[in-house]
């Protein structure tokens, strides 16, 4: 039946957030962590705020249960016993099966090795899944060669990969706990949290992805032990600032940090925290008798757990990140030459500094990290069909270039003592090893075929130049430190634009890559109104064979420890978004109905197929219509003065000095 109260006189306690320890009831206050002796007991202003609302009459004879996980009972930890028991059996019987690779597993495995070699990579997650990944091959000395080059291929015996899934494995079963404790903390009873325990111990989809080696299931366990720790911080809420208060809110902020550590998809963990505190702090500040000064401690307090603490655990992961990757390794390419510098076997060695007529250099790009301005003896197939200019990201003979005199250029530059070359001078580039010119004229460049772009080529011979050679130095930038790199060029210090005399165009690249034509090198044009950053070059290596022998040398600076971070995050969301879409690839339109699954392994007459177990996904898809109803239907009851009755619950109502106790019976006043 339902009750009908006066809506000025009384007030029906139904806000979560204000009264309740639940985080997920929203309305449904049902439970409560300390429970009345009688449904008479003292009055609501005898009683701790904590204890106030509802107690269950039925369960535990109304007896109170205090443990560390206060509302936790002995049959809790026989159920939590044998909810793990079956969960080690589900995911870790024959775990060895396949022993080969199975969908993305040989990615993430040779990752595994060069941690163990410590070859610098870059992969689009964070280190702190792939890090626990290769554990096992690190403690069992592994030194072998993974030469695996498709999927379904075997591993050689003692390569540890059953180890490898174990890892997931274990954090898989770890979900199991961490979701009945969640269920059970948030006020729900013992049949709900181990009916959840249960069916997710039988989920397909999670226990796949439990027995390979993948990042799923850290994520899952990561994003889990979070929630768990937040509910409990939660129910601590009414003793802000005690012991227990912070060291939930302390490891929840750690729950964070190891979420995100593993995949930055586990930054919407971080958004669903931010906003639950977000509410906290709204409804601390509509509290009139909470002085300003405690209102700030409790800002202060979420900012120093929830914010500063992850970061500082997601930078911890790549310091330890970047102290096993100390040798180069074939990703190096894509970082700035200053980060490649601290890699062992990719450092360079100190350059004169001073540049001149006659200097033998390499010129790099500033932006795209693309490498040298390069040419090689191979031609345009359309165009002027001359000699390619490209940028190559790697260092070879091909990249040197002589800068000579914009006048007497059959002047041998071993003759020549050098002499500066200031802002606005006009030079000429001769090829060390075709001894063309670098060169530009007003003809579309074959890739970039806009009216914009000019071609750049070598053109011309040692004893033949024609004005198209001609480009004029620009300085845009130098080193703070050398004042002198700001007049003049200097190797790595100086910053500048070749700006072309006849086009009125300067030097270009982007990150468009030639045909196969071109090697997939990437494009050199010389742009009209280019993107200014793009068309910034500097000397990396110098060489002049009438330089003094105390000339001051120089080398790339060496980057500490926050270059490095913000730098090797960058380019991982640089590639992150520039992936294409995954063929498997589903939209979460298909996740309600489960649609579709995906093909991880397939042999003979064995198959492994991801997809979800149908009744637990049609069930709960189901359920949260179902509650989204009830929830509305509640809400609409509670404005019109209505409220439903709880069996076996006790509600509290207040009108002044007059308590009101409904059952499913009768009302009392207390």
């Amino acid at each position: 039946m339902d009750y009908k109260l006066n809506n000025e006189d009384y007030e029906v306690i139904l806000n979560p957030v204000r009264y309740s320890t639940s985080i997920v009831s929203l309305g449904d206050i049902r439970y409560r962590k300390k429970r009345f002796k009688e449904p008479d007991s003292p009055s609501r202003h005898d009683l701790p705020e904590d204890d106030l609302l509802m107690y269950d009459t039925k369960e535990n004879g109304g007896k109170s249960i205090t443990k560390f996980f206060t509302g936790i009972s002995t049959s809790d930890v026989y159920n939590l016993l044998g909810l793990i028991v079956v969960s080690i059996i589900v995911r870790l019987y024959r775990l060895d099966h396949p022993n080969s690779v199975v969908f993305d597993e040989m990615h993430f495995e040779t990752l595994a090795l060069k941690y163990i070699r410590g070859n610098f990579f870059i992969d689009m997650h964070p280190p702190l899944a792939k890090l626990l990944i290769a554990l096992p091959g690190y403690l069992s000395r592994y030194d072998g060669i993974l030469d695996l080059e498709n999927e379904s291929e075997f591993f050689e015996s003692k390569y540890p990969y059953v180890t490898m899934r174990l890892i997931s494995g274990i954090l898989g079963i770890f979900i199991i706990p961490f979701s009945y404790l969640t269920i059970k903390l948030s006020g729900f009873s013992t049949n709900a949290a181990f009916l959840v325990s249960a069916l997710l111990i039988f989920e397909n989809a999670l226990v796949t992805q439990s027995r390979l080696i993948l990042l799923d299931s850290p994520l899952m366990a990561s994003t889990a032990f979070t929630m768990l720790i937040w509910v409990k911080f939660h129910n601590e809420k009414k003793r802000p600032f005690k012991t227990w208060w912070w060291i939930w809110l302390i490891m929840t902020g750690v729950g964070l940090g190891l979420t995100v550590s593993i995949k930055w998809v586990g930054f919407f963990t971080t958004i669903f925290i931010g906003l639950l505190t977000i509410k906290d702090l709204w409804d601390l500040l509509g509290d009139l008798h909470l002085p300003l000064i405690r209102w700030v401690n409790h800002f202060l307090a979420r900012v120093l757990c929830l914010l500063v603490i992850p970061v500082i655990l997601y930078m911890l992961v790549f310091a330890i990140h970047f102290s096993i990757l100390e040798n180069s390794g074939d990703d190096a390419i894509s970082m700035s030459p200053e980060f490649r510098h601290t890699l062992n076997g990719h450092g360079m060695n100190d350059t004169p500094i001073d540049v001149g007529y006659g200097s033998t250099i390499t010129l790099r790009h500033f932006n795209t990290r693309g490498g040298y301005l390069h040419s090689h003896n191979h031609h345009y197939p359309s165009g002027s069909k001359q000699q390619q200019v490209t940028l190559y990201p790697f260092k070879d003979e091909n990249n040197l270039w002589i800068i000579q005199k914009e006048t007497d250029p059959k002047i041998p530059f071993e003759t020549i003592n050098p002499s500066w070359i200031y802002h606005n001078t006009l030079i000429r580039l001769s090829h060390v090893l075709t001894e063309g010119w670098l060169h530009s004229h007003n003809i579309k460049p074959p890739v970039t075929n806009s009216d914009d772009q000019n071609e750049v080529s070598v053109y011309g011979s040692k004893d033949h130049s024609d004005t198209n050679d001609l480009w004029r130095v620009e300085i845009v930038d130098h080193e703070k430190s050398d004042s002198d790199s700001g007049r003049r060029l200097r190797a790595i210090h100086t910053k500048f634009r070749l700006f072309h005399i006849n086009s009125g165009c300067y030097l270009y690249s982007h990150s468009n890559k030639l045909p196969e034509w071109g090697f997939k090198q990437q494009e050199v044009t010389c742009g009209k109104g280019a993107t200014f950053i793009n068309t910034i070059w500097y000397i990396e290596t110098n060489s002049h064979p009438k330089l003094p022998s105390d000339t001051k040398m120089v080398n790339y600076k060496k980057l500490g420890f926050f270059e490095k971070f913000i730098e090797l995050n960058q380019v991982m969301w640089t590639n992150f978004k520039s992936i294409s879409l995954h063929p498997y690839l589903s939209h979460p339109s298909s996740w309600i109905l489960l649609k579709r699954g995906i093909g991880f392994w397939a042999q003979e007459h064995y198959q492994i197929y991801l997809i979800g177990n149908p009744f637990i996904w049609w069930t709960s898809t189901l359920t949260v219509l179902i509650f989204v109803i009830e929830k509305l239907n509640t809400i609409l009851k509670a404005k019109r003065g209505y409220i439903d009755r709880f069996s076996g619950k006790i509600i509290f109502l207040k009108n002044k000095n007059v308590h009101v106790c409904l059952t499913n019976r009768e009302s009392n006043i207390i």
